[in-house]
């Protein structure tokens, strides 16, 4: 059941981030998906993402249909317990409740990737007043918790492979955001924290 649960959840997420994601583009009439324009080079982060919201979807399904516990070094799964997999899977409905609230609390500001002339007003107030990165932050512990959950040496690398496109894509986005916006995002960054 914890299983299922965790892929339900992760597929709310995706369905919920790509819904969020649509509707502003829809009101807005602006670009969302921003990974192709402007002078950063964003290939890297994009291409992780996707790779690992593709799989982070597909191998948790893969898992639960054929039961993976011997198939192989990088699919056989390591029972971690059921205490330790009741938290994975809190981690996974947390994480993504998480992200998506802040990414419809950023409303006409939200983004994905960044370029310059393309970018919304900052947002610093509700979970962007507790951390300058809370839909990052929610992603992270939605992989986790799927690692709790599931845990094989494939799903521990596609966690690796979103915390590693988080941490180029922050890295892109502060030097957008602080060329951009200048010191109204610089005083933003001196007061709020990267992640928690």
């Amino acid at each position: 059941m914890i299983d299922i649960i965790a892929v339900l959840a992760v597929w709310a997420y995706i369905a919920g981030f790509l819904l969020l994601t649509a509707r502003l583009a829809k009101q807005t009439g602006e670009p969302v998906w921003l990974f192709a324009k402007g002078r950063e080079r964003q290939a890297i982060p994009a291409m992780l993402f996707r790779l690992a919201f593709l799989l982070g979807a597909i191998l948790p399904l893969v898992s639960l249909w054929l039961g993976l516990q011997q198939s192989g070094f990088l699919l056989s799964r390591c029972d971690l317990g059921l205490a330790i997999r009741i938290a994975g899977m809190a981690m996974v409905l947390a994480g993504g409740l998480i992200a998506l609230y802040a990414q419809h609390y950023m409303g006409k500001s939200w983004r994905i990737g960044a370029a310059e002339g393309h970018l919304g007003a900052i947002v610093d107030t509700g979970p962007f007043s507790l951390s300058r990165n809370p839909v990052f932050v929610g992603q992270i512990a939605l992989f986790v918790g799927l690692v709790l959950v599931f845990t094989t040496v494939l799903q521990l690398a596609i966690a690796i492979a979103l915390v590693i496109a988080v941490m180029l894509q922050v890295k892109i986005e502060e030097r957008v955001l602080s060329k951009e916006l200048g010191p109204s995002y610089d005083a933003y960054r001196q007061r709020v924290r990267r992640w928690l």
